[in-house]
């Protein structure tokens, strides 16, 4: 057996989604709102079932950080209820939480089957990769996506921007374009996969209507709440493991979503999960101590009756 966080993994097809349990019927037994639409030539208003707005002090939970995050958000996934909020609406660098974005977009207008071509520019990328994506080679976009969100490839990001635009500025212009359609109105990017910091920035209120976007999409669901997919692959062993990075994943309850890091958008998480009965989300943007602010924000959410 060989096991590895990223690779050339993705040259293969997936044989099985392990322990990724209880999270494709989330939508379902949470009551989360279906897509809107996944026909890209639609567009949904701009205010819609997905919309998370803040919510008039007091809130119900109240929680206070001697060292808190520079934006912050716990919510109800189901309703879309804001039960905390620091500075909801102040526009930040999301790094890789940017993702999101790029994740829902592919989701929403291809297969999983179809070939992404992997070039020149793909093995160009910065920070965080799949990595030995083969130059030239047409690699499964299924593959790619799942790169793209359990290990944060940016190289991933790059190839499934060129195949859905043709070119990357073409997806930004396209990521932009949807983030109006929904109402996203503290949100602007400036590349699939949050490398730039310069001009991509969220605020918690648009990131979690965001993720009730993504986990209403069963693909991306699937994903983010899956801790390793096992990959065919012609070596020793027969197969390679890909790990989700993000390090509350194994946490009980915990279905996703994403983590995002860089200098000048500091330690970043979209955290979802079904505590005591409840469906949450947690957002937190630039934050010193997320090990205990995450645990304690859904802890406190999961008190309310």
């Amino acid at each position: 057996m060989i096991v590895v966080w990223a690779a050339a993994a993705l040259l293969a097809e997936p044989i099985d989604k392990g322990a990724g349990g209880g999270s494709t019927t989330i939508a379902a037994t949470a009551g989360l709102p279906t897509p809107l639409t996944n026909d890209p030539g639609i567009r949904p208003p701009v205010h819609n079932r997905f919309t998370v707005r803040p919510a008039s002090p007091p809130t119900p939970v109240r929680v206070h950080f001697k060292q808190p995050p520079r934006a912050g958000l716990l919510f109800d996934l189901r309703s879309g209820r804001v039960l905390w909020q620091l500075n909801p609406r102040r526009p930040l660098p999301i790094a890789s939480l940017t993702k999101m974005m790029t994740a829902l977009i592919i989701a929403q207008r291809h297969r999983l089957r179809e070939r992404v071509l992997i070039t020149p520019r793909v093995l160009r990328y910065a920070g965080s990769g799949v990595g030995v994506l083969p130059r030239g080679k047409r690699v499964k976009l299924g593959a790619l996506l799942d790169g793209l969100l359990l290990v944060s490839g940016n190289d991933a990001a790059i190839a499934l921007a060129q195949h859905d635009a043709r070119t990357v500025a073409g997806f930004v212009r396209r990521m932009n374009l949807r983030a109006q359609e929904m109402g996203l109105t503290c949100s602007r990017f400036s590349s699939p996969s949050g490398i730039k910091d310069q001009g991509n920035h969220s605020c918690a209120l648009d990131l979690a209507t965001l993720a009730r976007m993504d986990l209403a999409n069963q693909l991306v669901r699937r994903i983010v709440g899956t801790r390793r997919v096992r990959m065919r692959f012609p070596v020793k062993g027969g197969y390679l493991d890909l790990f989700n990075i993000n390090p509350f994943i194994d946490d009980p309850g915990v279905t996703g979503v994403k983590t995002g890091l860089t200098n000048a958008a500091g330690r970043c998480y979209v955290v979802t999960a079904h505590v005591n009965g409840r469906y949450l989300g947690v957002v937190l943007l630039n934050t010193p101590d997320p090990f205990t602010q995450v645990p304690r924000l859904l802890k406190a959410g999961a008190r309310l009756r």
